[in-house]
């Protein structure tokens, strides 16, 4: 229950039955709180609002083609109210009030140091893990290296060695770390005031990149023979499959990123629009259904991440299987 209802209880404002500066009632709008979970933000919120919220500032990195490098903290701005050293917040982006100057934004934003924290956690629990298994050398797992020794047998056995064949091993490393890294952000989305990384879809764009990168450079000869002179079809057939093949280059890992962006990011609407039910309609009764719905949902999302991450992971070693495999030789038809 604390997972679900912890999504509405971080934006209060959104859930204000009252306006305070005019004692007017104000309609509760599902769209905006809505919006304004699945987004980034320049600040780590964590409950409250105005002068009584909870955040913690994040840094604001910024390179202006007239100031050169600035660096300052977020906490400038007063949550986007306010304008600082010439910049502003408009719709979570960092903006120039000088038209003329052009900036580029390598802030650390919420998702990023979310990312941070889950490459952190990752290597605490893996270099515990080594740890572990040179120090009890030929003895049974025990603590957490029994926790996770499954899930590393898991993803060798049954995702790398079936999908990439003999040479596995050579990407078994970047197989293991897509997907703890996919499934700890998933989780950590989940936690109350956690952020949405892997609902962005730059996130997930970066990491289908990184598989598309590790297809083209294990691609064989055999490989780009396919693809650019497919064995075993008539000429006039090769001529149609040269573009369709190109195409499909670049639709596999469009499929990845577009897969687990929309999957994560449905499970957070989904949740929020239930839960959004008790404010729009202002019952308990409805309270009653929507809160079970939820619960339920948030349920599902932990098992979602879980499968996402093994999704992603899965067609990764499908695809540089694909790229490496030695394929069968046919006869030209001319």
């Amino acid at each position: 229950m604390l997972l679900s209802l912890s999504f509405l209880a971080s934006f209060p404002s959104f859930s204000s039955n009252e306006d305070n500066s005019t004692g007017k009632e104000q309609k509760f709008n599902a769209a905006e709180m809505i919006k304004h979970h699945i987004a980034d933000a320049y600040d780590w919120h964590f409950f409250g609002e105005g002068h009584a919220s909870v955040s913690m500032p994040l840094p604001v990195i910024l390179y202006s083609t007239t100031k050169g490098l600035q660096i300052f903290s977020s906490s400038n701005f007063h949550h986007g109210t306010e304008s600082y050293n010439g910049y502003r917040i408009d719709h979570n982006h960092i903006i120039c009030l000088d038209e003329s100057e052009k900036i580029y934004d390598i802030s650390i934003t919420k998702n990023v140091a979310s990312m941070m924290l889950a490459a952190i956690i990752i290597m605490i629990i893996f270099l515990s893990i080594s740890a572990s298994y040179k120090k009890n050398v030929g003895q049974a797992p025990s603590g957490m290296q029994s926790v996770f020794e499954p899930l590393i047998t898991f993803v060798r056995d049954e995702i790398a060695s079936p999908n990439i064949g003999p040479k596995y091993a050579k990407y078994l490393p970047y197989l293991l770390t897509v997907f703890f890294f996919i499934w700890v952000n998933n989780l950590l989305g989940l936690i109350p005031t956690g952020a949405n990384a892997s609902g962005n879809i730059a996130f997930t764009l970066t990491l289908a990149a990184i598989t598309l990168l590790f297809t083209l450079f294990s691609g064989n000869k055999e490989y780009w023979a396919h693809i650019f002179w497919t064995p075993g079809v008539p000429l006039p057939l090769r001529v149609i499959m040269l573009p369709v093949e190109v195409i499909g280059i670049f639709t596999k890992p469009f499929a990845l990123m577009i897969r687990l962006f929309a999957n994560i990011t449905a499970g957070h609407i989904i949740i929020l629009s239930i839960l959004s039910f008790i404010f729009m309609f202002k019952s308990f009764a409805v309270a009653g259904v929507s809160v079970p719905f939820a619960v339920v949902m948030s349920l599902m999302e932990v098992f979602v991440a879980a499968l996402q991450a093994y999704i992603f992971t899965l067609l990764s070693a499908l695809f540089i299987g694909q790229a490496v495999a030695e394929h069968e030789h046919h006869d030209d038809h001319h």
